[in-house]
């Protein structure tokens, strides 16, 4: 569930095209989309080892509508070992309540070079219309899903950017969506828990007045299992260590949402971070110094 992992922590995790390499896999290219658009370079740490890259572009193409592209790959050993990369799309409406609406999700990831392709379809007043699926070249795609498993659901990362938009307009990082993620229904949940003053280390370059925000996924329908896997597994690791993943968002643009800055996911086996390297939008441009 990489890109609940990048949303929920922004992203993210939520969840990503491109070739493999021979050795690692390449970033797939980010594409220029919208009239106003913030775009964003991460670096992930595990255990103090750079693992992933991973850009986050939002783009507010004109007063009713917005895009949201992720991209993401492991990299350096991790990329040899682990080779995965993927692009997350979503383009949809943003209403006149303040509420943004999606409407299409596309998920494209790569692991050892097969590609899973997942095309999420909505309508404007909020109705799931359609899932496609293909993996592997073939077309999986569900030929019914029940209604209590998709109808008022929403994508992770539109999710994540209502949660952004919340501490641009009220400084409180405050939201609640259900979310569909082609075989779980879950509810993302975002509280608010405190401001914090971040100083620019070696591995981030922000600056300034943050929004701490902890992330919460809860399962609701379809397939779950009884012990927690994969995501569920990480939260609940990170639950026992007293701290729920934790993303910290801060203001870098008047015309645009707040962003995730830094990202800290606890485990068993350590604490994962990820740090905001690079930072543009058209009129300011921020990266990391380099020796």
């Amino acid at each position: 569930m990489p890109g609940i992992i990048f949303s929920a922590g922004c992203f993210f995790l939520a969840g990503l095209a491109t070739q493999p390499h021979t050795e690692a896999y390449a970033m797939p290219s980010r594409t220029a989309i919208g009239s106003h658009i913030q775009k964003m370079t991460y670096e992930l740490y595990a255990g103090g080892i750079n693992a992933v890259q991973a850009e986050f572009d939002v783009s507010y193409d004109s007063q009713d509508r917005y895009s949201l592209e992720l991209v993401a790959a492991t990299k350096g050993f991790l990329g040899k070992l682990v080779p995965w990369s993927g692009t997350f799309k979503t383009h949809g409406w943003r209403l006149k309540d303040g509420q943004e609406r999606p409407e299409l999700h596309k998920s494209t990831a790569i692991w050892n070079g097969e590609e899973d392709v997942k095309e999420y379809h909505y309508s404007k007043d909020g109705d799931f219309k359609s899932l496609h699926v293909f993996e592997g070249g073939q077309d999986e795609s569900p030929e019914t899903l029940e209604d209590d498993l998709v109808q008022g659901t929403t994508d992770a990362l539109t999710a994540t950017l209502q949660a952004m938009q919340a501490v641009s307009t009220t400084g409180l990082c405050e939201g609640e969506d259900e979310v569909f993620d082609g075989k779980r229904r879950f509810k993302l949940i975002f509280r608010h828990m405190d401001e914090e003053i971040l100083a620019p280390t070696k591995y981030n370059i922000y600056e300034g007045v943050t929004v701490r925000c902890e992330i919460e996924v809860l399962p609701m329908s379809g397939a779950w299992h009884k012990k927690p896997r994969g995501w569920a597994s990480i939260q609940e690791q990170g639950r026992n260590k007293g701290s729920l993943p934790t993303v910290w968002l801060a203001k870098l643009d008047e015309q645009g949402p707040a962003v995730p800055v830094k990202l800290r996911v606890k485990t068993d086996y350590g604490t994962l971070f990820m740090h905001m390297v690079g930072y543009e939008n058209g009129n300011k441009k921020i990266v990391t110094k380099t020796d």
